[in-house]
């Protein structure tokens, strides 16, 4: 299984790179994962409307270049779809059942995601009502996918 995550910004808090890298190990005895890290656009705190969809529209349009015709792609968005860890699992385990080995999870920016990312997103995913920082989203989605494998293969799992 080939797992993309898709992500705005680049990652500079020590504690997050160091937890997100001993999950990448982990999981390379169960899937083989890339982090693709894009510019974040510079939005002030008092952007209008208009100017947050633009800041959103060029985030998406980086996003959608990185994201092949092949790939299932799954939007982390506070309005997406609440799973447990089991279900996620089930999901990964349909994917690669049915001969979608190719999975791009999409984390947005602090705006969140564009029109144009949503609509190419063949499924959604919150973690949460609440609204975390997409940095330790990173990490969060790290750790559930990790659990996912360990879920599918039905190995225990330690913290």
């Amino acid at each position: 299984m080939n797992i993309t995550i898709v992500t705005i910004g680049k990652l500079k808090e020590k504690y997050l790179i160091q937890g997100i890298n001993e999950y990448l190990k982990r999981l390379t005895a169960y899937a083989k994962v890339d982090i693709i890290e894009l510019a974040d656009e510079k939005a002030p705190e008092n952007l209008s409307e208009t100017e947050m969809e633009q800041v959103k529209q060029k985030e998406g349009e980086r996003i959608l270049a990185k994201l092949s015709d092949d790939v299932h792609v799954v939007a982390l968005a506070i309005e997406g779809k609440m799973k447990s860890s089991e279900q996620l699992a089930s999901d990964i385990e349909n994917l690669a059942t049915y001969g979608k080995s190719k999975i791009a999870f999409v984390i947005g920016g602090s705006l969140g995601l564009s029109k144009g990312v949503m609509k190419r997103a063949n499924d959604t995913l919150s973690f949460s009502k609440m609204t975390f920082p997409h940095q330790l989203m990173r990490l969060i989605l790290v750790e559930q996918v990790y659990r996912a494998f360990r879920i599918i293969r039905n190995e225990p799992y330690h913290k």
